[in-house]
Parts: C-alpha cells; sequence; structure tokens
C-alpha cells in the first residue's frame, strides 16, 4: 500500500505499521500527559511540553529509520510518521473533553498518573533490563548519568520556568 514499488510486504513491512500504531497510542498519551498539566498549570504544563520535546525528537528520528528500514520510501515515511502526530492531538482533545463538571481535579486526578505510570513502565521494561545486562560497567555508569543528567535539567527548567 505504501511500500516502495520493488518491496513486497513481509514481516519487516509488518514491523513498519506496528511501529506506526505503537507511535500512535505512544502520542495519544503524550496529548493526554501535556493537556493534562495544563489544566493543573501553565508551569506544570511547559515542564511536561519540554519533557515530551525532548524524549520525542530522537525517539521519532528512529521511528524514521524503522519505516525505511521497512520499505517505506522517504517521502511516505515522513508523511506517516506526521500522520502519527494526530494521535498527541486526539489525545489533547480528549483531556479537554473528558473535564469533570466537578472540576479539572477530577480530570487529572487520573490522566496524569496512567499517563505516568505508563511512561514509567516503559521506561522500566525497555531501559532496566538493557542497564541490567550491560557487562560494561563504564557503559552502565555512562548510562546512569545520562540519566540523572536528564533528571537534572528537568529540575533546573522547573526553577526558570513560571
Amino acid at each position: 500500500m505504501f511500500l516502495n514499488s520493488k518491496e513486497k510486504e513481509g514481516p519487516s513491512q509488518v514491523s513498519g505499521y506496528l511501529n506506526l500504531l505503537a507511535n500512535t497510542i505512544d502520542n495519544f498519551t503524550h496529548g493526554l500527559a501535556v493537556a493534562a498539566s495544563f489544566l493543573v498549570s501553565k508551569k506544570i504544563g511547559l515542564l511536561t511540553t519540554m519533557a515530551i520535546l525532548l524524549h520525542e525528537i530522537p525517539h521519532e528520528v528512529g521511528d524514521f529509520a524503522i519505516l525505511l528500514r521497512a520499505g517505506f520510501d522517504r517521502w511516505t515515511a515522513a508523511k506517516l510518521q506526521f500522520s502519527t502526530a494526530l494521535g498527541g492531538l486526539l489525545g489533547a482533545c480528549f483531556a479537554i473533553c473528558t473535564q469533570s463538571p466537578k472540576g479539572v481535579e477530577e480530570t487529572v486526578a487520573w490522566i496524569l498518573p496512567f499517563t505516568s505510570g505508563g511512561f514509567l513502565y516503559i521506561a522500566l521494561v525497555n531501559v532496566l533490563p538493557d542497564l541490567l545486562e550491560e557487562e560494561d560497567p563504564w557503559h552502565s555508569l555512562q548510562q546512569v548519568l545520562l540519566l540523572c543528567s536528564g533528571i537534572m535539567v528537568m529540575v533546573l527548567l522547573s526553577f526558570f520556568v513560571e
């Protein structure tokens, strides 16, 4: 359907489509988190947006590479990657539309824990096993230091964002 004319659909193409589905769901939860954070306060909204942007830039580049490897041409892969961003808009709209008549607190009470839990689960399932299997202690230390520096960047941003 979206593949190069010389490519036939096979396991690698299926992985491309699965990646698009996963990316759309991921973007939906990002949209939920951003909208709910702005419902709490401008500061929390900006910090959440910054954290997601810092995460998404390398993530989207990686997803683009996955689509290229799956047999999509560059233009089609770019269009499909852009279309997955609509999941973020849908997530934001969903968060805004599901506001409780009792107030923003009711809405945020389930959205932020849901999205935070999902992000923590993904991080622990994907990152932690790799760190535990790493045999080179220097490489493990580098990754832990980078993780800590990311946390410090967010702490520093929280001081400067009003």
